[in-house]
Protein backbone atom coordinates (compact mmCIF):
# COMPACT_ATOMS: atom_id res chain seq x y z
CA UNK A 1 0.00 0.00 0.00
CA UNK A 2 1.59 3.14 -1.17
CA UNK A 3 0.61 6.87 -2.05
CA UNK A 4 2.36 9.56 -3.58
CA UNK A 5 1.93 13.51 -4.19
CA UNK A 6 4.16 15.54 -6.10
CA UNK A 7 4.95 18.89 -5.48
CA UNK A 8 5.73 22.08 -6.84
CA UNK A 9 7.51 25.21 -6.22
CA UNK A 10 4.68 27.29 -5.14
CA UNK A 11 3.92 25.51 -1.75
CA UNK A 12 0.02 25.60 -2.24
CA UNK A 13 -0.19 21.76 -1.77
CA UNK A 14 0.44 21.33 1.97
CA UNK A 15 -3.03 20.97 2.79
CA UNK A 16 -3.21 18.02 0.29
CA UNK A 17 -0.83 16.64 1.48
CA UNK A 18 -1.78 16.60 5.21
CA UNK A 19 -5.31 15.15 3.47
CA UNK A 20 -3.54 12.45 1.30
CA UNK A 21 -2.08 11.45 4.45
CA UNK A 22 -5.52 11.09 6.22
CA UNK A 23 -7.06 9.13 3.53
CA UNK A 24 -4.06 6.80 2.90
CA UNK A 25 -4.63 5.92 6.80
CA UNK A 26 -8.54 5.51 6.53
CA UNK A 27 -7.97 3.15 3.54
CA UNK A 28 -5.27 1.23 5.59
CA UNK A 29 -7.47 1.28 8.46
CA UNK A 30 -11.06 0.35 7.02
CA UNK A 31 -10.18 -1.01 3.62
CA UNK A 32 -7.43 -3.37 4.68
CA UNK A 33 -8.55 -4.19 8.36
CA UNK A 34 -4.85 -3.12 9.82
CA UNK A 35 -5.15 -1.24 13.07
CA UNK A 36 -4.46 2.56 12.87
CA UNK A 37 -4.70 4.56 15.88
CA UNK A 38 -6.30 8.04 16.25
CA UNK A 39 -3.18 9.65 17.67
CA UNK A 40 -1.00 7.89 14.91
CA UNK A 41 -3.57 9.83 12.39
CA UNK A 42 -2.60 13.43 13.84
CA UNK A 43 0.72 12.32 13.98
CA UNK A 44 1.71 11.64 10.36
CA UNK A 45 -0.55 14.77 9.50
CA UNK A 46 1.96 16.91 11.80
CA UNK A 47 4.81 15.07 10.55
CA UNK A 48 3.62 15.54 6.65
CA UNK A 49 3.50 19.35 7.37
CA UNK A 50 6.50 19.99 8.92
CA UNK A 51 8.26 17.83 6.25
CA UNK A 52 6.22 19.62 3.49
CA UNK A 53 6.81 22.83 4.92
CA UNK A 54 10.66 22.35 5.07
CA UNK A 55 11.00 21.40 1.49
CA UNK A 56 8.66 24.05 0.21
CA UNK A 57 10.67 26.44 1.98
CA UNK A 58 14.19 25.54 1.44
CA UNK A 59 14.33 23.01 -1.77
CA UNK A 60 14.70 25.01 -5.31
CA UNK A 61 12.90 22.56 -6.85
CA UNK A 62 10.12 19.83 -6.55
CA UNK A 63 9.45 17.68 -4.11
CA UNK A 64 7.51 14.15 -3.67
CA UNK A 65 5.89 12.68 -1.02
CA UNK A 66 5.78 8.79 -0.30
CA UNK A 67 3.74 6.70 2.01
CA UNK A 68 4.00 3.33 2.59
CA UNK A 69 2.87 0.48 4.97
CA UNK A 70 5.42 -1.47 5.80
CA UNK A 71 4.57 -4.23 8.19
CA UNK A 72 3.32 -2.24 11.08
CA UNK A 73 4.56 0.77 10.64
CA UNK A 74 4.17 3.71 7.75
CA UNK A 75 7.06 5.26 5.84
CA UNK A 76 7.10 7.98 5.47
CA UNK A 77 9.68 9.79 2.63
CA UNK A 78 10.11 13.45 1.63
CA UNK A 79 12.43 14.06 -1.63
CA UNK A 80 13.38 17.06 -1.82
CA UNK A 81 15.77 18.89 -4.74
CA UNK A 82 17.95 20.76 -1.42
CA UNK A 83 21.28 18.69 -1.34
CA UNK A 84 21.85 20.63 1.82
CA UNK A 85 20.77 17.69 5.16
CA UNK A 86 18.69 19.17 7.77
CA UNK A 87 19.99 19.89 11.24
CA UNK A 88 18.21 19.25 14.77
CA UNK A 89 19.16 22.42 16.29
CA UNK A 90 19.56 22.64 20.53
CA UNK A 91 16.01 23.15 22.14
CA UNK A 92 15.52 26.21 22.87
CA UNK A 93 11.61 27.79 23.72
CA UNK A 94 12.45 31.14 23.30
CA UNK A 95 13.39 30.49 19.54
CA UNK A 96 10.66 31.31 16.54
CA UNK A 97 10.50 29.09 13.86
CA UNK A 98 13.18 26.15 12.97
CA UNK A 99 11.67 23.42 15.13
CA UNK A 100 10.29 20.88 12.16
CA UNK A 101 13.33 18.37 12.38
CA UNK A 102 12.97 18.55 15.81
CA UNK A 103 8.75 17.85 15.86
CA UNK A 104 9.01 14.93 13.43
CA UNK A 105 12.34 13.59 15.13
CA UNK A 106 10.75 13.94 18.69
CA UNK A 107 6.98 12.11 17.41
CA UNK A 108 8.53 9.06 14.61
CA UNK A 109 9.67 6.05 15.79
CA UNK A 110 12.70 6.47 13.52
CA UNK A 111 14.15 9.38 11.21
CA UNK A 112 17.03 9.16 8.63
CA UNK A 113 18.69 11.46 6.31
CA UNK A 114 19.81 10.47 2.73
CA UNK A 115 21.72 12.26 -0.32
CA UNK A 116 20.03 11.40 -3.26
CA UNK A 117 21.57 13.92 -6.05
CA UNK A 118 20.36 15.91 -6.95
CA UNK A 119 18.43 16.30 -3.53
CA UNK A 120 18.04 14.50 0.02
CA UNK A 121 15.17 12.05 1.30
CA UNK A 122 14.16 12.40 4.50
CA UNK A 123 12.38 9.00 6.12
CA UNK A 124 10.43 8.83 9.33
CA UNK A 125 8.57 6.07 10.45
CA UNK A 126 5.87 5.58 12.72
CA UNK A 127 4.03 2.69 14.30
CA UNK A 128 0.65 2.43 13.35
CA UNK A 129 -1.23 0.87 15.98
CA UNK A 130 1.13 2.11 18.72
CA UNK A 131 2.58 5.63 18.59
Amino acid sequence: MKASLALDVDGTRIAQARHLAVAFLTTVRYAHSIPVADSTVEIVQLIVSELVTNARKYAPGPALLQMQVIGEALRIEMWDSNPLPPTVKAPDPRRIGQHGLEIVTALAHNVTIEATPPGKRIIATVMLSTP
